[in-house]
């Protein structure tokens, strides 16, 4: 079977990316959708964390079936939070690829506390991963794309949350919107050096994460109330998006979150006119 990257299924063919965070959820959804269209992907996973090895089995499935059984997908163990390891992870990578084309920042953790509560261990751990992690990793992509002169693509996981504040959730309000920032700066800066940056802000979708309320009937049906859209969002949606706008497809596009959201950001209590009431 033969393929071509300007046909829309296999967008990415010969492009090689990097997916953090890719054992599960988002992540390994994004990892089989860029195999899918034909995308060599490296899977990184946290050491003691969950297994890559069936994010790894599928990828090398949808290969197979797009017709790349070539691919050569990898499942490299780094710790996001630590600059070392991500430099390892990076040269590992392109030791075996020969380079890098796609940095797709997707690990990310949470928690729950009271603000007044909260404390600084608990908030420098998870900006540690979700915003510092995302720049060592943007850091080594764009170092790479730089001494080739070479066009690259850097997308994050972001957030709803990048602008609607999540009580309870500081460390990781804070840092979606950091992230947003660095989104936008990175793309400013390399812009006219062909790297491309963007960012995907999903709402309330089904993943492993979520399953205190997607398992639930009642609290589905309370989630989903909030959604002008009715309904939860899936992991394999927001990779369309981001396999967008790794592809050619979204050349003119840099600085921006995309939020596939269902609506959440349109800010659904706004639907009847109570603000406008009078008397």
């Amino acid at each position: 079977m033969t393929s071509s990257s300007s046909d829309r299924r296999f967008r990415l063919a010969g492009r090689r990316a990097i997916v953090t965070g890719a054992a599960t959820g988002i992540g390994r959804a994004i990892a089989i959708r860029f195999a899918e269209e034909g995308a060599e992907v490296a899977i990184n996973h946290r050491k003691g964390g969950d297994s890559p090895e069936a994010t790894l089995a599928e990828a090398n499935a949808a290969s197979r079936k797009s017709g790349f059984a070539a691919a050569r997908h990898l499942a490299i163990a780094a710790d996001i939070a630590d600059r070392t390891q991500v430099e390892a992870m990076v040269a590992e990578a392109i030791g075996v690829w020969g380079g890098l084309d796609i940095m797709v920042n997707n690990a990310g953790i949470q928690s729950r506390s009271p603000s007044e509560d909260l404390e600084d261990e608990e908030l420098r751990r998870i900006l540690d991963v979700n915003l510092i992690g995302a720049w060592h990793c943007a850091k080594a992509a764009i170092r790479h794309f730089l001494a080739g002169q070479k066009p690259g693509v850097i997308l994050s996981n972001s957030s709803v949350h990048q602008i609607i504040p999540k009580p309870g959730y500081l460390p990781y309000s804070i840092s979606k919107a950091g992230l947003g920032n660095l989104t936008r700066t990175l793309a400013l800066e390399y812009a006219d050096r062909g790297i491309r940056v963007n960012a995907v802000g999903p709402g309330a979708i089904e993943t492993p994460i979520n399953k205190g309320w997607t398992a639930d009937a009642e609290k589905r049906r309370a989630v989903e109330s909030h959604i002008p859209m009715g309904r939860a969002g899936t992991p394999a949606e927001i990779a369309a998006v981001f396999a967008f706008l790794a592809s050619d497809e979204a050349s003119y596009i840099t600085g921006q979150t995309i939020y596939a959201c269902g609506g959440l950001t349109l800010f659904g209590e706004f639907r009847s006119d109570w603000s406008s009431q009078s008397g």
